[in-house]
């Protein structure tokens, strides 16, 4: 048995039914004991990462602005599984996938807010004047030195986890598209990544996050204005397309031709399992930027960090799914709204990118391929952030430098190799930094909850900045 099917099977119970039950149901606990807090407070969330409220901790303490935090952040999450990903979970799951993938969506932007909470209240500032935070500090110090193992899990596997799916991955995926779209050499490539990634990583965390503050519009622009422009071209799909999604989410999908039928198991599974996978609720990613916010109460920055959840899953995912849906390309039989057969060997982004040629043409297949570019690059810079912070925890601020260049040499070799192992060592990795989080998380509810309720009900009734005061969670 080689290194790859050990992986593999480690992969398969890592991932399995208890780990994403895991999953949901700290989203679920979450959402319940805060009252839906990220369905009541989402519009005023929004207030705070892109309006005049973000001005008001200009002076508070933390390296970047709530804005900035939150772009480096959606560099990050906002990557390739937006684009492959939900194409996956639609030829394997269905329609009802999109409407799954929703749900864990919804339920994960509580998650998400927990963890940036903890983030803000449990940082330290380290020897070079910047804030560090994530589920390692959270863990120690909100839980005791008796839990200090679960923290040297969680930093050792997001210092690795970085170097594969943050980095190697990504410069992969970014070289290929290159060389299949534009005909410039994988080498070539890498070289050029080196070098933009060394000089935006070297200059830390406010060159980071100013980086990501210009790269992420462009990226949404980019993408979603051509999803936008199909959907418009296909207005009288859509409707159908929803009802496809609801319906499918409940319903098998039934067998035709060659086309062997989805299970509804299949439909919520994969929904559930992409989903997460798109916005890394619960994955503690979040967790590792937020800290570095500028903010007078944690509970400001973890409603905007709930807020890139809602952007990733309901807003990007869901344009990637209505494309598919609607153009057919979801579905190897010859779509349900389409009706036009199409080819069964396309998978993940060729998917996309072929959904997207054929309602754009040319122009399409080149947003998508820009697109892929884009976003692998922006998860590269900042994914770097989360394996410098799991770094640091480790080694101390000495070994940074270091680091970093082991960091630039991954995403240059990245370039270059075959990654179907690393591909699978970060999978599990991913879920060995999930486990150590979420356990933190359900037994440091009560210091959520707390934070929550000292805001809503005594700091935010003075700042009077969003309307009435809102009653204590009980």
């Amino acid at each position: 048995m080689d290194i790859l099917e050990i992986l593999g099977k480690i992969n398969k119970v890592l991932w399995g039914p208890p780990s994403l039950i895991l999953l949901f149901g700290t989203g679920l606990f979450l959402t319940f004991v805060l009252k839906g807090l990220q369905f009541r407070r989402l519009i005023y969330a929004f207030k705070i990462g892109f309006g005049k409220e973000d001005s008001k901790d200009a002076a508070a303490e933390g390296d970047v602005s709530h804005f900035k935090a939150l772009m480096t952040a959606l560099a990050a999450t906002i990557g390739n599984g937006n684009i492959a990903g939900v194409a996956t979970a639609l030829t394997l799951g269905g329609p009802g996938s999109i409407f799954w993938m929703w749900v864990v969506g919804l339920l994960g932007m509580a998650t998400k807010y927990a963890e940036a909470l903890l983030a803000v209240k449990f940082r330290l500032k380290n020897e070079r004047g910047e804030y560090s935070s994530g589920p390692m500090y959270y863990i120690e110090r909100g839980l005791g030195r008796r839990f200090k193992g679960l923290a040297i899990a969680f930093a050792l596997f997001g210092a690795f986890a970085a170097l594969g799916i943050g980095n190697s991955v990504q410069s992969n995926t970014i070289a290929d598209i290159t060389k299949n779209s534009f005909g410039i050499e994988n080498w070539v490539t890498g070289l050029i990544l080196v070098i933009l990634v060394s000089v935006i990583i070297f200059g830390g965390i406010q060159r980071i996050s100013t980086v990501a503050s210009f790269f992420v519009p462009i990226m949404a622009f980019l993408y979603m204005g051509g999803a936008i422009l199909i959907l418009i071209l296909n207005y009288d799909k859509i409707i159908p397309a929803f009802e496809l999604i609801f319906y499918y989410a409940f319903h098998p999908v039934a067998a035709a031709g060659g086309f062997l039928g989805i299970a509804v198991s299949e439909a919520v599974r994969n929904g559930v399992s992409r989903g997460i996978f798109s916005n890394e609720a619960g994955l503690g990613t979040a967790a590792l930027i937020a800290g570095n916010a500028r903010a007078d109460h944690p509970v400001k920055q973890a409603l905007v960090a709930m807020t890139g959840t809602f952007i990733v899953t309901i807003v990007v995912c869901t344009m990637t799914g209505l494309t598919l849906i609607i153009t057919g390309f979801w579905d190897p039989s010859g779509g349900l709204i389409s009706g036009v057969a199409h080819n069964a060997s396309l998978e993940g982004g060729a998917l996309t990118s072929a959904a997207f040629a054929s309602v754009l043409g040319a122009a399409g297949e080149y947003i998508v391929s820009l697109s892929v570019i884009f976003f692998g690059f922006s998860t590269i810079v900042g994914w770097y952030v989360y394996g410098e912070k799991c770094f640091e925890y480790l080694a101390g601020s000495k070994g940074i430098a270091g680091y970093r260049l082991v960091y630039i040499l991954a995403c240059g070799i990245g370039t270059v190799a075959n990654l179907v192992t690393v591909w699978a060592f970060a999978d599990m990795a991913n879920a060995l930094m999930m486990i150590p989080n979420l356990i933190a998380i359900l037994l440091l509810w009560k210091v959520i909850k707390a934070e929550t309720n000292d805001y809503f009900h005594h700091f935010y009734e003075h700042t009077k900045s969003a309307g009435p005061p809102s009653k204590p969670i009980h």
